[in-house]
């Protein structure tokens, strides 16, 4: 895994600005690092590398092409490398390998494939710039997932690249102009969609995209090689037709090969595991393929709720596998908190990414690359909120938005806390945590008039987060104006296709690179081979929820190998308690990000609604965590630039 940045541009290139833009994500490649510059073309590329595959000088980038034609700035790993130098010795003169990195392989496969159709081939996860010294012309492309992150965008007459904001940060040209209407977004989603970021006029390249640009053509093409929303219609057009039991066979087979493909590495590799169904299936058939004990990592805290380091050992210690487990204390978590707008270089607020730094900062002591169990949810049905939503709106559909309304008036009329109390007398709402907040946030949503619309509200961490902005606009996104065509899949699958190319990318993954990344430290997908991805869209919704046990396919693989017992219990979700350590050691830290007075002399978020919530956090009325740790790492971030 590496770390990539450039410039194109009319001025003369100082190559010395190349080494501080490199140097600003050092952490993502701190093996070495290189730059490439041609002052006649404008044009210069930077890298810096952790090596994994092929440790040897050969690996070094940028490197260029045997042709001569092609520079490329590369970061990731292209997992079927092999069996595409077999391809194309099979169909070229003898090669003379300089090494054995898939980064010499992309290259000789732009020379002869061209870098589309290079691309189409790749099975990997990948952030690349490559300067095509032939048509004077830049491209920059991305994994087709999102695995792998890449900024772009003019600032005047100098076009800037990077794997992140701090490295385009580090250039003079460079404005560091907020942008007020991506803010709005950030407070609703907890996170900055694709393709905008935090700064005016700099942006993300999209999953499965390629951008081509040139000084004579300075306006970016971008062009989708592949598309999720895509593959999702066309994987429920054409539905898997077997047996449950034959689409078990045949997922395991592909995760099986995906794992495979994913544990070659010339360095120490190892994987994340929490216990829980997803990443328990990783380690069990990586072990499976092991001779060896397949090295396994995990966080555990002493709080009540947050702890599944007990249920990952259990499993651990069935598979065989070299376990290491830390438990953390709450001020161990807490001290991650000031590197967070360091780590996330623009707003960030998924509180799960305390933990994920710390597991990654574990895991790193031991090894340098870790697969882990991401994506399971979204391409097999595991939220709860997808059936939750669907079977709410099955039954709000039957009844008129204003008697909706006055459903809803009467559930805020109870306060939260009086609903907790009442929960104990009602069976059904024992097990809920908070019942008051969940019902005083499923009636905001009730006067939904699409299910898109009672999605949006209940993902949502703001609903109207335009009136909490100064002088922002929400800009459309996918789940907002720009929803996708998603004709031919039903409800459930509409939602699990919109997280797939917003939440996952833009949320999840973002969430493990920049955390891994910052340890040095390499993760992988199994479950994002596109191969496993395009056959999970095949699955019908009776497969992957058979039995009304949601995942079912994955469970079926896993019970081959570890007993249920040690599987089935309730989902819990990788986070901290981050509520009660605002009411108790965190107060003085977030009171003095909220104070009015400075709220109100930095002129981005109206002060008034964000102290009433927080003096309601404060006396227990309500539970207002996610939304001021939310306007907290906005203001965290506002303070460290």
């Amino acid at each position: 895994m590496c770390g990539i940045a450039g410039v194109l541009s009319l001025r003369e290139i100082d190559e010395s600005i190349l080494n501080q833009m490199i140097l600003a994500i050092f952490s993502r490649g701190p093996d070495s690092k290189g730059s490439w510059v041609d002052k006649n073309s404008g044009v210069g590329l930077a890298h810096s590398r952790l090596a994994v595959i092929d440790l040897s000088e050969a690996g070094h980038q940028p490197m260029i092409s045997n042709s001569g034609r092609y520079v490329i700035s590369y970061n990731g790993e292209v997992y079927n490398h092999l069996g595409l130098r077999a391809e194309l010795e099979g169909i070229s003169n003898p090669i003379k390998w300089k090494g054995s990195s898939d980064t010499e392989t992309l290259l000789y496969g732009f020379d002869i494939w061209g870098i589309a159709k290079t691309i189409k081939k790749t099975n990997g996860m990948f952030a690349f710039s490559v300067w095509d010294k032939k048509k004077n012309e830049l491209t920059l492309g991305r994994d087709r997932l999102g695995e792998k992150p890449l900024y772009y965008g003019w600032q005047g007459d100098v076009f800037l690249f990077g794997s992140e904001l701090k490295a385009l940060k580090q250039h003079s040209a460079f404005k560091a102009e907020i942008n007020r209407d991506a803010i709005t977004l950030f407070l609703r989603h907890n996170y900055i969609p694709a393709p905008y970021s935090i700064y005016q006029d700099i942006f993300k390249l999209e999953a499965g995209c390629l951008l081509s640009l040139s000084i004579g053509s300075p306006v970016p093409k971008i062009c989708s090689y592949w598309s999720a929303c895509d593959v999702a219609k066309e994987g429920v057009k054409n539905q898997f037709f077997g047996t449950p039991n034959e689409a078990v066979d045949q997922l395991e087979y592909l995760v099986n090969n995906s794992i495979q493909q994913q544990m070659v590495a010339d360095v120490p590799l190892g994987a994340f595991l929490s216990g829980g169904i997803d990443s328990s299936t990783v380690v069990a058939l990586m072990q499976n393929q092991s001779a060896r004990p397949i090295k396994t990592f995990t966080i555990g805290f002493h709080e009540e709720g947050y702890n599944e380091a007990v249920h990952a050992k259990s499993v651990a210690q069935h598979l065989g596998t070299e376990h290491t487990e830390l438990y953390v204390t709450s001020k161990d978590a807490m001290d991650v908190i000031p590197k967070l707008s360091s780590i996330y270089c623009e707003p960030f607020s998924d509180s799960s990414q305390i933990p994920t730094i710390l597991i990654s900062e574990l895991a790193k002591q031991h090894v340098t690359v870790s697969l882990s169990g991401d994506a399971g949810d979204e391409l097999f049905c595991g939220y709860n909120r997808y059936q939750m939503t669907n079977n709410l709106w099955k039954k709000l559909s039957l009844l008129p938005v204003p008697l909706r309304v006055m459903i809803a008036k009467g559930l805020t009329s109870v306060a939260p806390h009086t609903w907790n109390s009442l929960s104990s007398f009602v069976p059904k709402l024992k097990s809920y945590n908070n019942i008051g907040d969940v019902l005083h946030k499923g009636a905001s949503v009730l006067a939904s008039r699409t299910v898109d619309e009672l999605y949006l509200g209940l993902v949502s961490n703001h609903r109207a987060p335009s009136e909490l902005v100064i002088g922002g606009q929400e800009l459309p996104t996918l789940l907002t104006d720009h929803s996708p065509d998603l004709i031919g899949l039903d409800d459930v699958q509409r939602m699990m296709a919109l997280d797939l190319v917003t939440y996952l990318p833009d949320d999840i993954l973002v969430k493990v690179d920049r955390a891994a990344m910052a340890m040095s430290l390499e993760t992988r997908v199994p479950f994002l081979d596109h191969r496993v991805v395009e056959f999970a869209w095949t699955l019908p919704m009776a497969i992957n929820n058979h039995n009304g046990q949601s995942k079912w396919p994955l469970r079926q693989i896993l019970y081959k190998y570890v007993p249920k017992n040690l599987i089935e219990r309730p989902k819990m979700g990788f986070g901290v308690p981050i509520g009660s350590w605002l009411r108790g050691p965190l107060r003085d830290w977030a009171e003095n990000l909220l104070d009015e007075s400075r709220l109100i002399k930095e002129g981005y978020l109206y002060p008034s609604p964000i102290r009433k919530k927080w003096d309601e956090h404060l006396s227990g009325q309500r539970n207002w965590q996610d939304y001021l740790w939310n306007i907290l790492m906005f203001q965290s971030w506002l303070e460290a630039q």
